[in-house]
């Protein structure tokens, strides 16, 4: 499997990825929260149809899930009177990245940790004639293993394996042969998959 340079493919998918990613960072913030002694409310902006919101405790169980129905401004209201005292996070699941907000609920009172939310973004892959495109943000220089497996009748064999570190936008492009592969992409403490059918 050989690595393809393609400067022009690459710079294109690139350069609308940091668009549409800029543009959400250039907002004042992705949310409102309020909460007094019986209700919290959440504000969203910018939500998608299909975008995913969670709650979850501090062992990462998920307490509540849903899928945003309608793009724009999701907003909804919480008791959280009956959690026990703990950490916990808001979590919107997006195309390209997750949100999270850490909250802490101590003696009823629900408190945003604003200094621990995070962002992290999801590895783009785009499978184009025999080429295959994978792209990821990565701000804080988190480490990318790319491996693509061949698809051998169900069973899959490793074809090529790389890690990728210290890079602030990575981009990498493969040719590949006729075939089905699967390729994981591991990044952020997650593993994403993707079947491919060339």
């Amino acid at each position: 499997m050989k690595n393809v340079l393609n400067n022009s493919k690459k710079g294109f998918l690139m350069v609308t990825m940091f668009a549409t990613l800029l543009s959400f960072a250039n907002e004042a913030s992705f949310y409102t929260f309020k909460s007094d002694a019986k209700r919290t409310s959440l504000t969203l902006n910018n939500v998608k149809q299909g975008d995913k919101f969670s709650i979850k405790d501090e062992n990462g169980i998920v307490l509540y899930t849903e899928e945003i129905q309608k793009s724009g401004i999701y907003s909804k209201g919480f008791n959280f009177t009956s959690l026990p005292n703990g950490d916990y996070v808001f979590e919107l699941d997006k195309d390209l990245e997750t949100n999270t907000i850490p909250f802490t609920v101590k003696s009823n009172a629900v408190f945003v940790n604003k200094d621990l939310e995070t962002t992290t973004f999801k590895p783009y892959v785009k499978q184009k004639n025999n080429m295959l495109f994978i792209s990821k943000l990565a701000p804080n220089l988190e480490t990318m293993k790319i491996s693509i497996y061949a698809d051998n009748n169900s069973e899959f064999e490793l074809l090529y394996s790389e890690k990728v570190e210290g890079i602030k936008a990575i981009e990498k492009v493969y040719k590949l042969e006729k075939g089905n592969y699967k390729v994981t992409i591991s990044s952020n403490n997650k593993e994403y998959t993707t079947f491919i059918n060339n």
